[in-house]
């Protein structure tokens, strides 16, 4: 029952960011707003990854969480150094 709370939990917060993706028109915002998402979902992966004890599934989420936002900022800062320029 403390699961599913957690996960609604979780799901709500992850709300906050797509909804902000969604409204915004500035580049920098959207690639920030799609980073947390990215990183809540990989979060989200690993509670279920703990949950059923299946540690393939926490290896995969792990490696979204420590790998997958840098080449997404690195793409934020050579678009946001294209704007200026």
């Amino acid at each position: 029952m403390n699961l599913e709370i957690v996960l609604l939990a979780m799901i709500a917060a992850l709300l906050i960011p797509i909804y902000e993706a969604w409204k915004t028109d500035n580049t920098w915002q959207l690639m920030l707003a799609l980073g947390s998402i990215a990183s809540k979902v990989s979060i989200i992966i690993l509670v279920i990854s703990v949950v059923r004890e299946d540690w393939m599934i926490g290896v995969v989420g792990a490696i979204m969480l420590s790998v997958g936002n840098a080449g997404f900022m690195l793409l934020a800062h050579i678009l946001r150094r294209l704007n200026e320029a």
